[in-house]
């Protein structure tokens, strides 16, 4: 989820050059409650606006639809409980805080009004923290962090399952679990799968691992078997890479990354509480599960599943059978999954994830006890077998209605709006939408099969939305009309519509406070309503951005060190054709070495008919220039921790040929920012 920050400059060329060459180096790589009837009615210091009339009976109207009197969820998550950190706050090494458990504290007790009361009680249930014990030698780490740190008591030290999102947070766990439970060495780390937050905090078990030094030793891992599934490092380190500037942006939105932590913002991400931003790394495996297959890991048998295609495109999933305990990683969790990820991924298979928990289904059925990658585990088997069935369920039921009502000619927004889950999953807490949601799956199911075009062909080349927008405020009898119209949606409670209508306007005139005003305004009630935690986090930070601007910067790189080094250079250089500005690029001819020196590797790269490719292959005699460098220099410029002073000093960097033609060719590389704006134009 990291964004783009601007590197420095290269020795010897002029400083436009070196603006443009790191310029566009830089931008590689990015990333049981109830509501009460009354409330603080004024306007917070944020601007988030109160809960309205309609918002309220919206979320009380929720209280007779679920089943709020079930507590067993409650009953589990507190279930084996050992202890918890009296005050869990976590610091990188500038002394910032990357994560701070108490910030939400808040979340006690009846829902306030500006929450939908089913996403209180998730958020209520992912505050219980600490470590438990899940079953004899099975441990979890909970609330350290957006996933589950799973310990297992091997024959001669810990067995690590899924070491969180940063080596701070990681560190902190695993310290607290030796506080506990004794000193043991670790004798292997498990990857379940190849997203962010189940492998970026790996460096933080290292014993020679500091705030202050986060350089990897590798004599740390002399005895640590790394288990992961095939085709781990390839989909962990390039996941993000040709969009990760984009992605990084939106993710700021889906988990509310500017948000206040309290009952008008951010309160949970439905698969917990948020990310933690720290320090990043990745360890490669030392053993790559390619098939379903028994292992023996410290004295301890492992059968695992290979999911892969499911939640993760590199994932596995685990049983024990000497404690009769199935780890289903993120194939499933107690919530409705993303087929389809608010901040852009590809879309994901529904029957591919269904099928893969058919067969843990038929696969588990002695399991007493299930624990996941996320959330609180479960105990018994036929409650375990329940759950997988409408977990199961709830993917093939919205695959099939989607595929039923496209093949009736419906668009994905009107499958979107008449998709309706049976009762027996929608009455289920762990098949409601606090992640994914029915309505955004059932629309990656339609883009899975029929891509974005709907065939009605008013949408095969529609207007651009500034231009759009300003001919509907136009037609609608100018701005003021248009906030009239607006206005009075709002005070009906249409406020889907009344956003819609005051869009056209803010998009038209951005200017407009008024209308933005309004928009946001529109924005607090849906948030507020929200069930899914992403949507509400979406529509409060638009709210939030409408008022007070989009933010200066993105995450930093230079946490993202540690896996950028071990990411393929083909990465990057594929990323760096991505960016060539086409019209600027037309006519051009320009063919470049870059000769990575420490790997005896070179690429040559040549831009013609307005196009980059690069191919490894002895330094080209006809190049227009070479860059030798190193390969860590290479990612410091990337992620900006290499200064003008630490390029006209090094050894790891020269430059051979025309630096004129050097600066020129990186001038036709666009140098995105990472904070574009998304309300706003």
């Amino acid at each position: 989820m990291p964004t783009n920050t601007l590197a420095t400059l290269p020795y010897k060329l002029s400083a436009t050059g070196q603006q443009l060459f790191i310029g566009s180096l830089a931008a590689i790589l990015l990333l049981g409650c109830q509501p009460s009837q009354t409330g603080n009615q004024a306007t917070d210091d944020y601007g988030f606006t109160p809960a309205s009339t309609h918002t309220i009976d919206a979320n009380n109207a929720l209280l007779t639809e679920l089943p709020f009197a079930d507590k067993q969820d409650f009953k589990d998550a507190q279930r084996g409980f050992i202890a918890k950190m009296a005050e869990l706050i976590v610091v990188d090494k500038q002394g910032k805080t990357i994560w701070d458990r108490s910030s939400y504290d808040f979340i006690e007790g009846d829902a306030p009004n500006s929450v939908n009361p089913s996403l209180w009680r998730q958020a209520t249930l992912n505050n219980i923290d600490g470590l438990f014990e899940v079953t004899t030698g099975v441990y979890q780490l909970r609330g350290f962090d957006l996933a589950n740190m799973t310990v297992i008591a091997g024959k001669t030290g810990w067995i690590v399952v899924d070491p969180l999102t940063t080596a701070e947070t990681a560190k902190t766990a695993f310290e607290f679990l030796k506080q506990q439970l004794g000193e043991r060495p670790i004798s292997a780390i498990l990857f379940t799968h190849s997203h962010m937050d189940h492998f970026g905090g790996a460096l933080g078990l290292l014993e020679n691992f500091s705030l202050d030094n986060s350089a990897l030793d590798d004599s740390s891992l002399a005895d640590i078997d790394i288990i992961a599934p095939a085709g781990f490092m390839h989909e962990a380190t390039s996941e993000n890479v040709m969009a990760g500037t984009a992605m990084s942006r939106r993710a700021m939105y889906m988990y509310g990354k500017q948000l206040p932590r309290s009952p008008r913002g951010h309160i949970d991400s439905g698969l917990g509480k948020e990310p933690a931003f720290g320090q990043f790394g990745i360890l490669s495996p030392t053993t790559v599960i390619a098939q379903d297959s028994t292992q023996l890991i410290d004295g301890v048998p492992f059968e695992f599943q290979i999911v892969s295609g499911s939640e993760a495109p590199a994932e596995f999933t685990f049983y024990l059978p000497q404690q009769q305990a199935y780890c289903g990683a993120e194939l499933v969790s107690k919530n409705m999954h993303n087929l389809y990820t608010l901040r852009g991924a590809k879309v994901r298979d529904a029957l591919t994830w269904s099928s893969a928990i058919d067969s843990a289904l038929n696969a588990q059925r002695d399991t007493q006890v299930y624990f996941g990658s996320h959330h609180w585990p479960i105990w018994g088997q036929d409650a375990i077998n329940s759950f997988l069935e409408k977990q199961r369920d709830t993917y093939k039921y919205i695959h099939d209605q989607s595929v039923r009502m496209l093949n009736a000619g419906l668009t994905p927004a009107e499958i979107a709006d008449a998709i309706e889950m049976p009762p027996e999953l929608a009455n289920t807490f762990a098949s409601r939408g606090y992640y994914g949601t029915a309505k955004h799956n059932a629309k990656a199911v339609y883009q899975a099969y029929l891509g974005w075009y709907d065939a009605n062909p008013i949408n095969l080349d529609p207007l651009p939305a500034v231009a759009s927008a300003a001919k509907y405020v136009k037609l609608m009898g100018g701005a003021d009309k248009v906030i009239e119209q607006a206005k009075l949606a709002l005070d009906a409670g249409e406020y889907r519509w009344a956003a819609e209508l005051i869009n056209h306007l803010v998009v038209a005139d951005d200017g407009n406070e008024r209308a933005k005003e309004l928009l946001a305004s529109s924005y607090d009630q849906l948030g507020y309503q929200a069930e899914s935690a992403p949507w509400r986090d979406v529509y409060l930070s638009a709210a939030y951005e409408l008022r007070h601007g989009s933010p200066e910067k993105g995450i930093d790189l230079a946490s993202m060190k540690q896996i950028l080094l071990r990411s393929p250079i083909e990465n990057f250089l594929q990323s760096m054709a991505s960016r060539v500005i086409g019209p600027e690029a037309f006519g051009e001819d320009f063919e470049l070495n870059i000769n990575f020196t420490d790997l005896d590797k070179n690429y040559v790269l040549t831009l013609k008919n307005a196009v980059l490719h690069h191919k490894l292959t002895p330094k080209s005699a006809s190049a227009n220039a070479t860059l030798n460098i190193s390969h860590e220099l290479f990612i410091d410029l990337i992620i900006g921790s290499a200064g003008v002073s630490d390029l006209l000093f090094s050894d790891d960097l020269e430059i051979e040929g025309s630096k004129i033609d050097l600066a020129s060719f990186f001038s036709k590389l666009d140098k995105p920012k990472g904070v574009f704006n998304i309300v706003t134009p």
